[in-house]
């Protein structure tokens, strides 16, 4: 026996409300997917600037910005002599972790993005180590690594 539509009905109309939900889905869709994909920058003829208006050939005397040079790694070789350590930054001995420091935060004025290796000896305390690794860190560097040479290793 077959089983009576729900849909087609004998004398009934087809209501507007089921008519129309579906048209008003996908007319919200687009309306929310165009909204997504709409560029909110500002256009660039409507920033500030200032302009020269004047026509014709000026001097404008303009120095060229300063030379940057990358900086490499800096590697602060660390040597114990078995009574006090030596801190070596950028092959210049220094004697104490203080000046290290402050060589440090005046590299660091400049990027602190730059590597720092530690490279200590076979016979450095780990105390002088860690303290080269806090000055290092305390002077705003991120990237600290240690390196050890192949006759180094123990």
């Amino acid at each position: 026996m077959r089983r009576p539509s729900q849909l087609v009905q004998s004398g009934s109309d087809v209501d507007i409300d089921s008519a129309m939900t579906p048209m008003i889905d996908v007319v919200f869709l687009l309306l929310v997917f165009f909204v997504w994909t709409a560029s909110f920058q500002i256009v660039e003829q409507v920033l500030p600037s200032q302009l020269v208006t004047e026509s014709g050939q000026q001097n404008i005397d303009i120095d060229p910005p300063p030379e940057q040079s990358d900086l490499d790694n800096l590697v602060i070789r660390i040597e114990f002599d078995g009574a006090a350590a030596t801190w070596i930054l950028q092959e210049q001995a220094m004697a104490d972790i203080e000046q290290v420091s402050r060589q440090l935060a005046a590299i660091g004025a400049i990027s602190t993005d730059v590597p720092v290796i530690l490279w200590p000896e076979k016979s450095v305390p780990l105390e002088y180590v860690v303290a080269a690794f806090d000055a290092a860190k305390s002077s705003g560097y991120s990237k600290i690594s240690y390196a050890i040479s192949g006759d180094n290793q123990r």
